[in-house]
Order: structure tokens, then C-alpha cells, then sequence
């Protein structure tokens, strides 16, 4: 005879779930106190809850155990279920193969069949193994290095066929001796070379992310390029970045800048400086809080440097993950590097008053280095500013200046902690509200190229803008992670091979990246081998003239990527 324990102590599992629904619901008892009494987790009894709120559970009543009828299978069905089966399809997959034939069973029946024919479960497949990806396409090939005979007598129709115009400015550059000299591990499967390859294609196509690398992942014209049958996935890539230490970055970097050197590319006379903060909004702790000049706050990212070569806005020396404590030293640490690289030149360094202290003005001044900077502006300087005289209405030669003749006012100075006296030389007129109060080592240069070239201090922001807008440096914060400074260094590449190919382009000589790349890189062609030459045709386009007026005769025609391949570039 039942009595209340075949409510309290429920025996089936859908009554169990019942009356623990029933005891929360109505009763109005806690989650623990549920779970405990029907033998549940507390998150169990909250999924139960969620469930029947939104319809998904069903109380009508079971059929008893035991009473159901299995639907019957032939012995047709069975041996097509076993057929299958030993091609290795799933449950699901036999199902929606009898469905196509007209017959409907489940797949709890199918798997019932496959029991009784001695069959055991498959091992979970992802869908990569299958050979289908999450939208049903095809899965690229596993990327690995190519030879030219691999290529022979290919035709190519490349949307990507504008990087061609790089390859012979990175043939100048060397890269293979740039790879030799900061010993970049490679693999069997994939070499150092064509791992730089793959990271710089990315930047000079002006693609967003590392995560979408999957948009070229199908593009066969890039194989040339980069010596790969395509090109390498994001993890991969990001697997690579963290495999390098300091050690690689900066020898990668001082090989770049004296390959650079040597052909000329730099001024080095003058050079700015400044700071650039790479937001990250994960939950890195390690990362510090650092100003972010564009979004007027503080934020958690990472502090990076810039050196930048004023006359020719080439990037010369980046630096990255600073510390706030070290932000003050790295100066001095460029200083070293530069000396390195440009033996007895001493630059003008030009940077803003928050960029290092006066202790370090002081060894500035002791290595006997000409630095350009601003004053901190206190109070007290404003209020004795109507003191000063006599001034002087200067002209600065910068062509476009919306306020080229400024009044300046100088004289010599004292500050603290600094050792000596400084040259300083109050600005005002210049289109700011208040005053700028340069401060300078340099007794001898005129004042008009002083102001002049703390003028074109704005150049590297530009350029740390450009860097952002156009070569994504911001893009840090991605699900696919790069390594931070190899990623700046190889912004900072990307951006010398544009300035390169600007300079052979009449018209367009002190063009940024993004024109050059509407105007030049951007658009289709077809990429032609034969033999030992890579041909690269481009049709039609306003600007072909301004391509055919190169003297590409006079620069190398190899295809750094592909070893022993001729470069051919034909504008119809």
C-alpha cells in the first residue's frame, strides 16, 4: 500500500525532478536544502529551474518501463546500418542517410542496431577531422615551405598581387643575412625566413588582425611570396612571436636599421622621440597602468617607444613592455643603440617634457648630446610672463604651418637636478592659448631651427598614428596573441618597405601608407611561372604609368621568399 513516501522518497528520476521543482517552486525552500533532501547538486537544481521555466522539461506522464514497443528494423535497414557503419559514419550521420531513403528512425535506434551488431562507439571527431570546417568549407592545407619547381607553369589569379612591389626592396634590404644575423629558430617544415615572411605579408596588406589570417588562408598568389604553400594558421604564427626572446627581437631590429643604414635611408641628425601606450583590456595583471595620449586617460597597456628619424619620418629604434620605473633610463638606452649603429654621429634628440628627467638631461649634456625639449609650465612661469622682454617675431620655413612667424623670447636658465645652464626659449603666437617654454643644450643653433624642429616633434605622432590606424598596432588585445615587441619591430619593417617604394614613385615620394596602398598595392593580378621566373602581371589601372616610370632595372629581381626565383612586374 502507497503511503507519503512515494512522494517524499520518489523512486522514478522524472518524479525525483517533480517534486524537487515542486518543493522549490511552491514550498519555496533554498537550493541546498532541495539538493540535500533529493540527492542533487545545488547547480543542478538551478539548471532544473531554468529548464522548466523556459518549457524545456515535460511532466506528462511516462510510459511504464518495460511496455514500449522498440520499433522494428529490417533486415534490409540493418545491413545498410552495418555498411555504413564500416565507413566509419556516426548514429547521426546513418540517420540522415535513411532519412534521404525515405526511412524514419532514431537515432537511439540506430545506435540500439550498431550494439547488436557488435559495434562499438566511434571516438568524438571534431569536425577538422572530418574534413568539414564550422562553416562547411574546405580546410586549407597544412602550410609548409615550396620549391620553384613545385610552381612550374602555374597561372594565378591573386587578389593579393600588389606585394610583389615589396620583394625587391626586401631583396635589398637582405633579409636572409637579416634572418643570419638575429638567429630566428625556424622549423623543418617551415623555415625563419618564411615565418618573417608570413608576419610582415600581414602588415603590408593592412590586414586587422592575426585572427584574420584565414582571409588569406585560400589565396594561392601569396605562395611566391612567402616560399609557403599557404600561408601559416593564426596559432601557429602566435606560437612563433612567443618563441622569441629579447635577445632575436633586437638583433632582428639592429640588423633592420643597419641594413637601412647602408643604403641610406636614414638622416640621423635629428631624431624624436616619444612614448605610445598599446591598450590591452584582458585581465593581465602584469600589464601596468600608463597614459594613453589619444583617449586622455590612464589605462592598463603596454608602454612602447618610438624613435623616429625627423628629416626622413623612417622609425629608427622601438622599444617595448617598459616599466614605469625604467621609462625614465630609455633615453639613454636608444642612445646606446644608436651609437651602435651610427658611429660617430651624435643626433639632436627631440622629445616633450614627460618623457625622461632632468638627471637625465644631465648625462645627456655630460656625453656631449644636443637635446630639444619643453619646460614643465608651472604657475609660477605664466605669472612672470608678461616680465620677460624683450621678444621677437622669428619665421619658421615648415611649408603648410598655419602660424609660421611666432614670437619667442630667450634667455638662459637654471633648473633642478640639472647640471649647468640651459638655453630656453619661450614660444607664444604659435596657435596655443598658452606659451611653450623650450629648454636646449645647443647655445650655437639659430632660434628658428630650434623652434622648427621641436615643430616637427608632431611628425612622430603622426607616424605612431599611421602605425595605428593603417598597420593595426592597437590590435594587440585579439583573441590570437602576438608577442609585443616583435610585433612593433615588424610594424616598424612594414612601414620602411612603404617608405621605400613611395621614394620611387613620382609624385607620391611623402605619401603615407595607406595612399600608397589604395593607389598601388590594392587590386588584382595574375601571377605567371615559368621556368625560373615568377611573372606578375597587373591590368589596367589610372596609376600604371607612375609603376612603369621605376627603374625597376636598377633594383634587384629576386623573390627573397622563393630560393633561385626571378622577379618579372608587367603593367599593361
Amino acid at each position: 500500500m502507497r503511503d507519503a513516501t512515494f512522494f517524499t522518497h520518489p523512486l522514478h528520476d522524472w518524479q525525483r525532478r517533480y517534486e524537487a521543482l515542486r518543493a522549490s517552486f511552491v514550498e519555496r525552500l533554498p537550493a541546498r536544502i532541495v539538493a540535500d533532501h533529493f540527492g542533487y547538486s545545488e547547480n543542478y537544481i538551478r539548471l532544473l529551474r531554468h529548464m522548466f521555466t523556459h518549457g524545456k522539461l515535460d511532466f506528462s506522464e511516462p510510459v511504464p518501463e518495460g511496455k514500449a514497443n522498440r520499433p522494428s528494423v529490417t533486415s534490409a535497414i540493418r545491413a545498410k546500418i552495418r555498411a555504413w557503419r564500416e565507413k566509419n559514419l556516426s548514429a547521426g550521420e546513418i540517420t540522415e542517410c535513411l532519412s534521404e531513403e525515405g526511412v524514419e528512425i532514431s537515432i537511439r535506434t540506430v545506435e540500439r542496431v550498431l550494439r547488436e551488431e557488435g559495434f562499438s562507439k566511434l571516438p568524438r571527431r571534431t569536425r577538422l577531422k572530418i574534413g568539414l570546417t564550422v562553416k562547411g568549407a574546405n580546410v586549407p592545407e597544412k602550410s609548409k615551405a615550396i620549391t620553384l619547381g613545385q610552381m612550374d607553369g602555374q597561372r594565378i589569379h591573386s587578389p593579393s598581387s600588389g606585394i610583389f612591389l615589396f620583394a625587391p626592396f626586401l631583396a635589398q634590404l637582405d633579409l636572409d643575412r637579416i634572418v643570419r644575423y638575429a638567429g630566428l629558430p625556424g622549423s623543418k617544415i617551415i623555415p625563419a625566413k618564411n615565418y618573417l615572411l608570413s608576419f610582415l605579408a600581414m602588415k603590408l596588406l593592412g590586414t586587422e588582425r592575426y585572427a584574420h589570417v584565414g582571409d588569406h588562408a585560400f589565396d594561392p598568389g601569396l605562395s611566391p611570396f612567402l616560399g609557403l604553400n599557404v600561408m601559416p594558421k593564426c596559432t601557429a604564427m602566435s606560437t612563433y612571436s612567443y618563441s622569441l626572446d629579447e635577445v632575436h627581437i633586437l638583433r632582428l631590429q639592429s640588423a633592420l636599421v643597419k641594413q637601412g643604414q647602408k643604403l641610406g635611408l636614414y638622416d640621423g641628425s635629428i631624431v624624436n622621440l616619444d612614448f605610445h601606450t598599446i591598450p590591452h583590456y584582458g585581465e593581465e595583471s602584469e600589464l601596468e597602468k600608463n597614459w594613453a595620449g589619444a583617449r586622455g586617460k590612464t589605462m592598463k597597456g603596454a608602454l612602447t617607444l618610438f624613435a623616429q628619424d625627423a628629416e626622413t619620418k623612417l622609425m629608427l629604434y622601438t622599444a617595448a613592455d617598459i616599466k614605469r620605473s625604467e621609462a625614465d633610463d630609455q633615453v639613454l638606452s636608444f642612445l646606446s643603440f644608436w651609437k651602435k649603429i651610427h658611429r660617430g654621429v651624435k643626433p639632436t634628440l627631440v622629445f616633450d617634457s614627460k618623457f625622461t628627467s632632468y638627471p637625465q638631461l644631465s648625462e645627456l649634456n655630460r656625453q656631449h648630446i644636443k637635446f630639444v625639449t619643453l619646460r614643465r609650465r608651472g604657475a609660477k612661469l605664466i605669472k612672470n610672463l608678461a616680465k620677460l622682454s624683450p621678444w621677437k617675431r622669428i619665421h619658421i620655413p615648415h611649408p603648410k604651418r598655419k602660424y609660421p612667424n611666432p614670437l619667442v623670447h630667450e634667455s638662459m636658465v637654471t633648473l633642478r637636478h640639472y647640471d649647468g645652464t640651459l638655453r630656453q626659449i619661450v614660444v607664444k603666437d604659435n596657435g596655443h592659448e598658452k606659451p611653450a617654454f623650450l629648454v636646449t643644450n645647443d647655445l650655437d643653433m639659430p632660434l628658428e631651427l630650434i623652434v622648427g624642429n621641436y615643430a616637427r616633434r608632431w611628425r612622430v605622432e603622426n607616424s605612431i598614428a599611421e602605425a595605428v590606424k593603417f598597420f593595426h598596432l592597437n590590435a594587440l588585445s585579439s583573441p590570437i596573441l602576438i608577442k609585443v615587441h616583435f610585433d612593433v619591430v615588424m610594424t616598424m619593417t612594414a612601414d620602411t618597405l612603404y617608405n621605400m617604394l613611395a621614394r620611387k614613385l613620382r609624385g607620391f615620394e611623402d605619401c603615407d601608407a595607406p595612399k600608397i596602398y589604395r593607389h598601388f598595392v590594392r587590386g588584382k593580378g595574375t601571377i605567371m611561372v615559368s621556368g625560373r621566373t615568377v611573372n606578375v602581371i597587373y591590368p589596367r589601372r589610372a596609376h600604371n604609368p607612375i609603376l612603369r616610370a621605376v627603374p625597376w632595372e636598377n633594383l634587384p629581381n629576386v623573390l627573397p621568399g622563393l630560393k633561385g626565383a626571378k622577379l618579372g612586374l608587367t603593367f599593361q
